[in-house]
């Protein structure tokens, strides 16, 4: 080969290499044949030397044997992890679950632009998730490297990547402060004596507060699912109101059941009935914009609720945790407390409330004793 020429090439059975130098720089061209025997080129310039261009054309062909590889490699992140969910997600995964993928494609192309694969190193990686992590909790930042790092472990597996840049990422995230799980007994009563289930978001609430459903659960109400006769609620969907879907399968098939509810609440939710006139098929906490709040809003209601209250705060899930918690310690079997939380087996329930069976048990061993005590006399 010559050292000294302008042009020169290399020809192999299927790839042709050329360096041309181009002002004060050298560039080089690698012609080969696609996997359909199509002829496509690889160029890149900006070397110094003729022998510079030389060993990067060589290390590219080592890198990428089938050199195809190595042009897809200049894609951009975001538009090669569109294209893996699209193919390898969308038609697998529920509807729910690819949102999340394409939210965080979103997020992607808000932290990394069109950022090349092949320009994604550990450095860039670590802190685009960094970034990510300043405004996210340490779960969610959890939940986004794992799915841009299945997309690529793809790339890596087809040979576009030669390393894995995010291998060893440093998972880190906003500390959120600490909320109590429960109310107490007072606390609860004084919750619910104190909500005017008029009001959609209170009512919301006080449902929450007297059945332990989830919050998908009670938005997917709809005034068929009141037995006023037989004094239950029929739980057999759910409403999707972070993606607005419409009406979806319960969590589990477990989820499917029926609460026994009291005749309060069965008179409270005749009156709200009364009042806001819903169709039959329509949720009955979706407002006349047809509008059902989110967690945020409703979490946001029951804040200011328990402040005006002065009870320490909670989430809107806590609700569940203390309808359950009350129940146990009222003398409900854990079987009972299971069923009605639509768990999908009595190990979920006793895992979940373990501090509060704990404490029972104690309780039992001590009337245990006593009973003993007595018979024994």
């Amino acid at each position: 080969m010559c050292q000294n020429c302008d042009n020169c090439s290399v020809q192999g059975a299927q790839i042709m290499v050329s360096y041309r130098k181009r002002g004060n720089v050298w560039q080089y061209e690698i012609s080969y044949k696609d996997r359909f025997g199509k002829y496509k080129k690889l160029r890149k310039s900006g070397f110094t030397h003729k022998s510079e261009a030389i060993l990067a054309a060589s290390q590219t062909q080592i890198e990428h044997p089938n050199l195809s590889s190595a042009k897809s490699s200049e894609e951009p992140l975001i538009s090669y992890y569109k294209r893996w969910i699209n193919i390898f997600k969308k038609n697998v995964v529920s509807k729910i679950t690819y949102n999340k993928y394409q939210n965080t494609a979103q997020h992607i192309y808000e932290i990394f632009g069109d950022l090349k694969l092949k320009e994604l190193t550990k450095l860039k990686y670590q802190e685009g998730l960094n970034s990510f992590a300043k405004t996210h909790a340490k779960r969610t930042v959890s939940c986004f490297h794992k799915q841009i790092r299945a997309c690529l472990l793809e790339a890596l597996d087809e040979k576009i990547i030669i390393n894995d840049p995010s291998r060893k990422a440093v998972i880190t995230g906003v500390e959120r402060p600490k909320v109590n799980k429960f109310l107490s007994y007072n606390n609860w009563s004084k919750l619910i004596k104190n909500l005017n289930t008029n009001k959609i978001d209170e009512m919301i609430i006080f449902i929450a507060a007297v059945t332990g459903m989830r919050y998908g659960e009670i938005v997917g109400l709809t005034s068929k699912d009141i037995d006023f006769k037989n004094s239950y609620l029929n739980v057999n969907k759910t409403w999707d109101y972070k993606y607005k879907t419409g009406f979806m399968k319960t969590k589990t098939t477990s989820s499917v059941r029926k609460i026994t509810i009291d005749n309060q609440t069965l008179y409270k939710l005749k009156e709200y009935l009364k009042l806001h006139d819903i169709p039959d098929k329509q949720p009955i906490f979706m407002n006349e914009r047809n509008h059902v709040m989110v967690s945020a809003e409703i979490n946001k209601s029951l804040t200011n609720k328990l402040e005006c209250l002065n009870i320490p705060r909670i989430t809107f899930h806590g609700l569940r945790h203390t309808h359950a918690s009350i129940l146990l310690y009222k003398g409900v079997s854990v079987l009972s407390v299971s069923r009605r939380l639509g768990h999908s087996n009595i190990t979920t329930t006793q895992s979940t409330y373990l501090h509060i069976i704990k404490e029972l048990q104690s309780q039992d061993q001590d009337k245990i004793v006593s009973i003993l005590d007595n018979v024994t006399k």
